[in-house]
């Protein structure tokens, strides 16, 4: 029997946390327009429609593609890009509402946790409150924590606590505090937010969280951003010129590190999803679409252009989501 066809990267954005980004003094800064709210983050703007995240539309575009589980996350920006008197309340906003939507769903949606990182004690808090009362099946990271870099030593007992808890670590673009480069021509969503999460991810390998916590596994989205492609140019840097492995246990334990992390498909290009799968392979690869952002059949087309075998491509469309995220 197949496994069902999991969406692991698809949105959800509460109309109680896009009122409470009104409150926040910092970047981004958020208004309301009609049915919408716009966050500017000076460099770049995204409309934030109540409509096209709400979860009626979630389970119509869900049927029309053939999707039966969406593993619902909030789109950026996270709590931990909002001031820290923000940051809590966010948290828990955040998370009530996934929440409620995957109980009033529950063979439809699961859910993972928003934390407020920069607070490490509230946070290793609502990560309990989120696993253990809301049953969260794994915690998101949004690239940077206000505004410095997801490595600090300060999250390290929360790294610690995902790895015993068997929680996933599904990281996720936001817009980077040095965007400005980005800011002409709209290339912040074009190119900022996948260099965001993938410099992100490569901290997490070179500072030797991957190394520390052995356990904990990690999502990168959108095929991996820029890492597979400059993968070879990192293997040597790190492996031949000895460049930035100072905190690892040898030069050659970067490549095996990031060999670890899972992708997902949230690139709509059958030339990037053949470099993801044949850099994560058919085991740490996970169908994803980004909706609303991207219409899901859209993926979907581009994953079956790859003419995989039918095993691998239901291992890709669902079984590898089922085991990571404890989808039954």
């Amino acid at each position: 029997m197949a496994a069902p066809v999991v969406d692991c990267q698809t949105h959800l954005f509460p109309t109680p946390y896009a009122e409470l980004l009104t409150r926040n003094t910092g970047t981004p800064v958020t208004r309301r327009e009609g049915g919408a709210y716009v966050s500017d983050y000076g460099t770049a703007q995204f409309r934030l429609d109540e409509e096209a995240y709400s979860v009626a539309r979630k389970l119509r575009d869900m049927d029309a593609a053939g999707v039966d589980v969406s593993v619902v996350s909030v789109n950026m920006p996270g709590p931990e890009q909002l001031d820290d008197e923000l940051a809590e309340e966010a948290a828990q906003v955040c998370n009530d509402a996934l929440a409620e939507a995957c109980a009033a769903n529950p063979h439809r949606m699961v859910g993972l946790a928003c934390l407020p990182w920069q607070l490490p004690e509230a946070a290793l808090a609502e990560l309990d409150r989120a696993h253990e009362q809301l049953g969260m099946r794994g915690v998101m990271l949004y690239s940077h924590v206000a505004g410095g870099p997801v490595d600090a030593e300060a999250s390290e007992p929360i790294f610690a606590e995902l790895a015993r808890r068997g929680l996933p670590l599904v990281m996720h673009p936001c817009v980077p505090p040095w965007a400005g480069d980005f800011a002409d021509y709209t290339m912040v969503p074009m190119l900022g937010l996948m260099v965001d999460h993938s410099l992100a991810t490569l901290r997490l390998v070179l500072s030797g969280v991957l190394e520390r916590h052995p356990t904990m596994r990690v999502v990168q989205p959108h095929c991996g951003g820029v890492l597979p492609y400059l993968w070879g140019r990192i293997r040597h840097q790190t492996e031949v010129m000895k460049r930035g492995v100072g905190r690892l246990a040898s030069p050659a334990a970067a490549t095996e590190l990031y060999r670890r992390v899972y992708l997902d498909t949230a690139s709509p290009w059958p030339l990037a999803l053949r470099l993801a799968y044949e850099w994560a392979g058919a085991e740490r690869l996970l169908f994803s679409s980004d909706h609303p952002w991207v219409e899901i059949q859209l993926l979907l087309d581009c994953l079956a252009e790859l003419r995989l075998p039918t095993d691998v491509h239901q291992r890709i469309l669902g079984g590898n989501a089922c085991q990571l995220f404890a989808i039954r």
